[in-house]
């Protein structure tokens, strides 16, 4: 029997029992609370995993989509009023714990679906964190929502609040984006004898507040841009690139056993 919803928390105790009878997938949607320039809302990296997680699990008919995680890493963004951050020992505690709660329920594959950048490390060992809690045939694994795109489409996809996230919104909540305030903003870098992106990285993620310095409306990119159909495009991307990486995660543990 198909359940009503995709969503573990509009389910029954009893629906979700059935489910993991059959099943033993589930997305957990992370993303951030953070200012998304002077267009976009604050929840842009919470919606757009959880899209595309909702998208994947009407298609499969084999997942639930977990309520997300909104407050994550949004250090950069310290100094506009749209920042809300965890510590970082936090974060990785709360994702170590979910996991661990969930493969205990009987969720064998736990998919963090992530949606900001500045989580994806931390994401990363918080999940092998939790491997030793968890039972021996039980994943928890992390996967960006941009992680299936190309080369080029990465390019065209751009930065944060930029033409990708802006249309991505627009194509699941037009009201959700201020269409008059759409903008264009680059970071002012120093000029520097790095011409590689090092110096760069190194500048904007061990310095809290660094966006809200290189700019002034917290848009990195071309936003101008930005329509519904070019962010259904990036949605239906992001949902068949997770669609593979279910299917492959599943051939590399069969081919590569936990000893």
């Amino acid at each position: 029997m198909k359940p009503k919803t995709v969503f573990l928390d509009e389910m029954t105790n009893p629906e979700l029992e059935e489910f993991l009878k059959r099943h033993h997938t589930v997305f957990i949607p992370v993303g951030a609370t953070e200012q998304h320039g002077p267009h976009s809302p604050l929840g842009t990296d919470v919606f757009l995993p959880k899209e595309i997680a909702r998208r994947v699990a009407l298609e499969r008919g084999d997942v639930v989509v977990a309520p997300a995680l909104p407050y994550t890493l949004s250090y950069p963004h310290q100094g506009f009023v749209g920042e809300f951050s965890l510590r970082i020992e936090t974060f990785m505690a709360v994702i170590r714990d979910v996991a661990v709660s969930f493969a205990k329920s009987g969720f064998k594959r736990i998919v963090f679906l992530n949606g900001h950048f500045d989580n994806t490390y931390a994401l990363a060992y918080a999940c092998a964190q939790a491997a030793p809690d968890m039972p021996a045939d039980a994943k928890a694994f992390p996967f960006n929502h941009w992680d299936g795109y190309t080369a080029e489409q990465m390019q065209a996809f751009g930065m944060h609040a930029g033409v990708g996230e802006t249309s991505m919104v627009m194509a699941i909540n037009p009201d959700w984006v201020d269409a008059e305030k759409l903008n264009v903003e680059h970071p002012r870098f120093p000029e520097s004898k790095t011409k590689s992106a090092a110096l760069h990285t190194a500048f904007f993620y061990s310095s809290p507040g660094s966006v809200y310095r290189i700019t002034e409306s917290g848009t990195w990119g071309d936003a101008t841009g930005a329509t519904a159909e070019k962010g259904e495009a990036f949605l239906e991307q992001g949902t068949r690139s997770v669609i593979e990486l279910l299917e492959d995660m599943e051939r590399m543990l069969a081919e590569t056993p936990i000893r």
